[in-house]
């Protein structure tokens, strides 16, 4: 390894794309630091203290890092209130190239981090913003949809029969390796998708076929959604989450993208495939 080779902080490196694009940059020989509240060892990278509520927190972090990939600050309903500050200070502590985990329903200048996405290109010469679609990792794990799957065989939502390109936090965490290590920066943002676009009616199929239990898809209303996620969440945030729902239902996410294919060098993993491999969280 070069020894003056410098560090990738990789912010949100216990989560469930940080997590898996802190291994892959360790294992491939990079120095990451995994920024986490509690300092958490993830793979081979070095712990370190990052807090989005704390900002002296940044400089430690920062410390020696010439790239970053940014996970914002979960549930906030306005994100770069506290990223722009740091992404500043970042810049000026030697930061060159900035990946940002957005998603494939906020576009450049859109709400919450959208500010942040149409702010990078002004702060850093080297950059991509990734818009993945939603996560097939929603069905497992400790995800609403995950839960009420195990607990009930429902899931609920206000996407009717929309359709959506699911992919597998796999392929986001290759693309986002790539963008932080390629010799040429993307500089521009990457709709993530898998490669099929299914509505959830269709994703209730394929976990029945997989899991041997009859699982369905219930539909509610906007407002239905909204009042379910806001006994939870933040007002604002139960408002912007059951949006997307109704824009899935009228199409917004009926598509998908040749991203990881061309990144990687492989196709997107499928939904079916993911099922498999993932049936005994579902069952659990």
């Amino acid at each position: 390894m070069n020894g003056t080779q410098k560090f990738t902080l990789v912010i949100g490196a216990t989560g469930t794309t940080g997590s898996r694009v802190a291994a892959r940059l360790a294992a491939g020989g990079r120095r990451v630091k995994a920024g986490g509240r509690r300092a958490t060892p993830v793979g081979g990278a070095s712990p370190v203290r990052f807090d989005w509520e704390d900002p002296a927190s940044f400089e430690g972090a920062l410390d020696g890092a010439d790239r970053v990939y940014l996970i914002p600050p979960l549930g906030s309903p306005d994100p770069a209130a506290v990223m722009l500050p740091f992404l500043q200070q970042a810049r000026r502590a030697g930061v060159r190239r900035a990946v940002l985990l957005s998603s494939s329903a906020i576009p450049a200048g859109g709400p919450a981090v959208g500010r942040v996405h149409q702010a990078l290109p002004d702060l850093f010469d080297q950059w991509a913003v990734l818009r993945p679609s939603w996560f097939m990792q929603n069905f497992t794990g400790d995800h609403v949809h995950a839960r009420t799957i195990r607990a009930d065989g429902i899931i609920r939502t206000a996407a009717g029969e929309g359709r959506v390109g699911f992919v597998d936090a796999d392929d986001i965490a290759a693309v986002a390796v790539h963008a932080l290590t390629d010799a040429q920066a993307p500089n521009t943002d990457l709709i993530i998708t898998g490669p099929q676009a299914l509505s959830y009616a269709d994703v209730a199929a394929v976990l029945t076929r997989v899991t041997g239990r009859t699982i369905t898809h219930r539909r509610l209303t906007r407002e239905q959604m909204y009042q379910r996620l806001a006994a939870d969440i933040p007002a604002e945030f139960a408002e912007m989450l059951a949006g997307m729902d109704h824009a899935i239902a009228e199409g917004a996410e009926d598509r998908t993208t040749d991203t990881v294919q061309h990144l990687t060098g492989r196709s997107p993993r499928g939904f079916r495939a993911f099922a498999e491999r993932e049936a005994h969280r579902l069952r659990s």
